[in-house]
């Protein structure tokens, strides 16, 4: 079938015949100027950026685990997958953290400067009552530009029972038996709620059995990785108890 001559089409038929040369005058002119309409552009700057993750933490009768996953993450690219969130603070206290990287390096080595300055002082290492509370004051002081990281304390009272204190950006926490934070805190949370005895029981229980617990903690990041691109490739363990802290990892998806 032989194809039409596009010369004869109407809307070039002007331009074949006449060798006229498309301008401003004789073009279809639009209502909506969405130039025009416009206006002037106002530039901003964004000190945030959220690297993503997740983080979880649950609270036992002689111990506390934290489980969080090694991605860092900026959009949908992958900057780092051995990216540890979890920073020990003193033999019996780590603290876990999601948000912007920047901010939680600072925050942690922030911390890690106090400890040792009131262990130079003092001859001793502070309990995790007081680092709470130290918590608390830091995240506040920097309120009105508050470092972007969501962050758990984990360790154990001077009881020597497990605890995790939860935090917002600005310093404001509470003592839980069992928090996430990051990435996958919607999908973590109903997954600990259904596994442990906390938040919402009127009775609170902490468990007990620590190989129970940290396999359950490693399936919630499991399953928080099949569903959420910016958790995965390794999930590191942090074990602390009264021998001290232990860390392991192991591998999850990658992509």
């Amino acid at each position: 079938m032989d194809l039409e001559n596009y010369t004869n089409v109407n809307i070039f038929k002007r331009v074949y015949e006449h060798k006229e040369v498309a301008n401003k005058d004789n073009m279809i002119e639009h209502s909506h100027n969405h130039i025009a309409a416009a206006g002037p552009v106002q530039h901003s700057f964004n000190p945030y950026t959220n690297n993503m993750g997740t983080t979880i933490a649950i609270a036992g009768k002689d111990f506390v685990m934290v489980a969080a996953d090694t991605r860092m993450s900026q959009g949908y690219s992958i900057l780092q997958r051995d990216y540890s969130r979890t920073t020990k603070l003193t033999d019996k206290c780590v603290i876990t953290s999601s948000g912007m990287v920047a901010d939680i390096e600072t925050l942690h080595k922030n911390l890690i400067t106090k400890v040792k300055i009131y262990e130079r002082e003092h001859k001793r290492q502070p309990d995790t009552e007081s680092l709470a509370q130290l918590l608390g004051n830091t995240l506040y002081g920097r309120r009105f530009m508050p470092f972007y990281a969501f962050n758990l304390l984990c360790g154990l009272t001077r009881e020597g029972a497990g605890v995790v204190y939860g935090y917002d950006a600005i310093g404001s926490y509470d003592s839980q038996t069992y928090g996430v934070q990051g990435s996958g805190n919607e999908m973590g949370a109903p997954l600990l709620d259904n596994q442990f005895v906390g938040h919402n029981f009127l009775v609170k229980k902490l468990a007990e059995n620590k190989a129970n617990v940290e396999e359950a903690a490693k399936d919630i990041i499991n399953s928080i990785a099949e569903r959420d691109i910016y958790t995965g490739d390794n999930v590191e363990v942090v074990t602390v108890d009264t021998t001290g802290v232990q860390v392991k990892r192991e591998a999850i998806r990658r992509d």
